[in-house]
């Protein structure tokens, strides 16, 4: 019979929680020192708001790691959603083939706990309605999660144990481009939290570096909250302020290519 095991992160998890979910990821799609890099800086960033209340768990089946869950005061989220004295799961990943083994839902328990030693009202996610594996709402909502708000396939679920607790609210961006009649302007948007959010914002300045003064770069860090209060946008590239997507990060050459198109124009 297989073992679970759930426990705090320690030194024997960095690899694992800090590459997040790109320990299997190929060359193609990141290099070897992108993922190692991010992965450092990330296991800082959670390592240096620990007495702020922040905690990874990390469960492990016969002694291998096969999933973890981070848990953020909310004051303090880089990922929002936007609220007060409420303990925010911004990612909770159990691996595909240890799935189906009840390990998301002791994680949730896990979490359920350590709210209330931290004396927070409640317990809130972000959560989606679609195909695809990353925080599926309807997980949480087997676990004993409301929904809170819900816009398109994306959703605000929460845990109360204080009925006195304010409802949290999604991230509202509020971006508006400010031309530059000389250069092209990269709007930037990032936070450590998430490699890949991480990673694209290094490529990001390394393709700007590439063009030279024809570049004018601003950064806007969610890690600062004062930045994510005002702009309410985790992560984000805009290139003479129209948005460039992937998902997954930004590949270098579609930075490139996006910042060819803003010259023709």
């Amino acid at each position: 019979m297989a073992l679970v095991k759930i426990h705090e992160m320690d030194d024997t998890d960095k690899f694992f929680v800090g590459t997040c979910t790109h320990v299997n990821d190929t060359p193609k799609c990141l290099s070897r020192h992108e993922i190692d890099f991010a992965a450092k800086k990330r296991i800082c960033w959670l390592q240096g708001l620990y007495s702020k209340g922040v905690r990874t768990k990390v469960a492990y089946i016969n002694n291998e790691p096969v999933g973890f869950m981070h848990l953020i005061p909310i004051e303090i989220c880089p990922w929002g959603p936007i609220g007060k004295d409420l303990l925010v799961i911004p990612c909770l990943v159990v691996l595909s083939k240890a799935r189906k083994r009840g390990i998301g839902k002791k994680l949730i328990a896990y979490a359920e706990e350590e709210t209330l030693r931290q004396g927070l009202k409640g317990l809130v996610t972000i959560g989606y309605y679609h195909s695809h594996w990353f925080m599926p709402a309807a997980f949480f909502e087997k676990c004993g999660f409301k929904v809170v708000k819900r816009k398109n396939d994306e959703a605000i679920l929460w845990k109360v144990y204080d009925r006195r607790v304010t409802e949290p609210k999604l991230l509202t961006p509020n971006y508006n481009f400010r031309e530059n009649k000389v250069k092209i302007t990269i709007d930037l948007f990032w936070n450590t939290f998430c490699p890949t959010s991480y990673i694209e914002a290094q490529r990001v300045r390394e393709v700007a570096e590439e063009f030279g003064d024809k570049i004018l770069l601003n950064e806007y860090c969610a890690d600062e909250r004062h930045i994510l209060l005002r702009y309410q946008i985790d992560r984000g590239i805009f290139i003479n302020g129209k948005e460039i997507w992937y998902g997954h990060e930004a590949p270098k050459e579609g930075i490139r290519n996006a910042i060819y198109e803003a010259l023709k124009n």
